[in-house]
């Protein structure tokens, strides 16, 4: 069993800046806070590496829609920092409704480089049944 204590702060500048890459649709820099070959599990999604993960987000939300992340509640427990907030989707369409999902994110930190995220763990939605 492991026990780890957690702190609610505000969000960290290298999360927010993340978010920022894929609601701007620019997809750089902030994709730095990834390690290298670190994974992400998103849904059913199972990508391994920084650039898939990037490539994969940028795909997505090339399907048709703007999104505007914001976090509503940051935990940072060391190793592991947790977030809870929505997902604003809007349609280019302009015919489909705008969605607003909840979304939870669990993200490890790398051992060796804890500045980065080694592992990637979210669930957003269900945006409709």
């Amino acid at each position: 069993m492991t026990t780890m204590s957690f702190t609610k702060k505000d969000a960290p500048q290298w999360l927010l800046a993340f978010w920022r890459e894929i609601d701007d649709k620019t997809f750089g820099d902030g994709f730095n806070c990834f390690a290298e070959d670190a994974t992400c599990n998103l849904g059913v999604a199972d990508w391994k590496g920084r650039d898939t993960i990037r490539e994969n987000l940028r795909a997505f939300i090339d399907t048709g829609f703007t999104a505007l992340h914001d976090v509503t509640e940051y935990w940072d427990g060391g190793s592991l920092k947790v977030f809870r907030g929505t997902v604003t989707m809007t349609p280019d369409d302009g015919i489909q409704a705008m969605v607003k999902p909840v979304m939870t994110h669990f993200f490890y930190m790398d051992e060796a480089e804890p500045t980065k995220v080694r592992h990637w763990y979210g669930s957003v939605g269900p945006i409709s049944f």
